[in-house]
């Protein structure tokens, strides 16, 4: 890194997304123009070789952004932050992320994130992967809590990487949100893209990402209902977006929900219940459950059927 810039490494999760418009949904500090900017100026290459702005991704790409910083920052360091480990062997493990932690560390906020604790948990994970990744391929929302899987290895790095490309990992999340959708199941197919009136939001808009999204209900309440639901596409945001867009918000989110909540929270009533793939070795299927955190347990204990 030169004395000018923080660099930071990204990974192409899905297929079809524009580049700049990646890029502004990890650094939504800077503006579309800076952005546009630091693409023309080489500053962001992906796979090691500079490209336009309208770059379209095809997945599992590694995109690399240097930003711009006022004197020295320091690189991402290891802090020994306590991990909840759910899953682990020689390949990988899967952490039970809290809410309230940023999963990967981003401009102006390198420190406290899921990844610094990796590298002190794991420093050996330092030796192959980026700093800023730290073997970690997928991301959960800073206010979604549940499981994360990090690799521990190269070789199962790669492994996973394909499998998120070509859809092989399956996620179950709880939900509880207001109201009740019109159906007690249902799959939500609406494009999501960036926000046009507002661009540090997601939206449904015509010219979006497909993004596929099922849902079950689970739980009845009297004003509310509790959904596992099962994205099929990896869109930001995605779940919020959808559940929003079917006019049941989810508790809590006061960025694509209602302004006055019902229910004081201080995150969002979102969780990632459980995830299940197939072993880097043996290929049989594994899967890992994290338990419903204690506050949103105490959230549906307390609400009036």
């Amino acid at each position: 890194m030169s004395d000018a810039y923080q660099e930071f490494d990204l990974t192409a999760e899905t297929a079809g997304e524009r580049l700049d418009r990646l890029i502004a949904a990890r650094f939504e500090q800077l503006s579309r123009t800076q952005i546009q900017n630091l693409i023309r100026d080489g500053q962001v290459t992906v796979d090691g070789r500079a490209v336009k702005a309208s770059y379209r991704t095809t997945g599992g790409e590694h995109i690399r952004v240097r930003v711009p910083i006022q004197g020295e920052e320091p690189e991402t360091q290891p802090e020994a932050i306590p991990l909840a480990v759910l899953y682990e062997d020689d390949q990988l493990a899967v952490i039970d992320k809290p809410a309230g932690m940023v999963v990967h560390p981003a401009f102006g906020h390198t420190s406290g994130t899921l990844v610094n604790a990796v590298l002190a948990r794991w420093p050996q994970i330092a030796d192959f992967s980026e700093p800023s990744r730290a073997g970690i391929v997928h991301r959960l929302d800073k206010e979604t809590s549940g499981v994360i899987v990090v690799a521990k290895t190269r070789e199962t790095l790669e492994y996973l990487r394909r499998l998120f490309k070509e859809r092989e990992v399956h996620k179950r999340y709880l939900a509880l949100v207001e109201g009740m959708p019109d159906t007690p199941s249902g799959i939500i197919d609406a494009p999501i893209g960036r926000d046009p009136a507002q661009r540090k939001r997601m939206a449904v808009v015509r010219d979006g990402r497909e993004a596929v999204t099922e849902y079950h209900v689970l739980e009845t309440y009297a004003d509310h209902t509790l959904l596992e639901v099962f994205p099929q596409t990896g869109r930001t945001h995605q779940i919020r977006v959808h559940l929003a867009f079917i006019g049941t918000p989810v508790v809590g989110d006061t960025v694509y929900g209602r302004r006055k909540q019902a229910i004081r929270m201080k995150r969002h009533f979102l969780h990632a219940a459980s995830i299940t793939f197939p072993r880097p070795e043996s290929g049989e299927l594994l899967t890992v459950e994290a338990a419903l955190p204690t506050g949103l347990q105490n959230v549906l204990d307390k609400l009036p059927r």
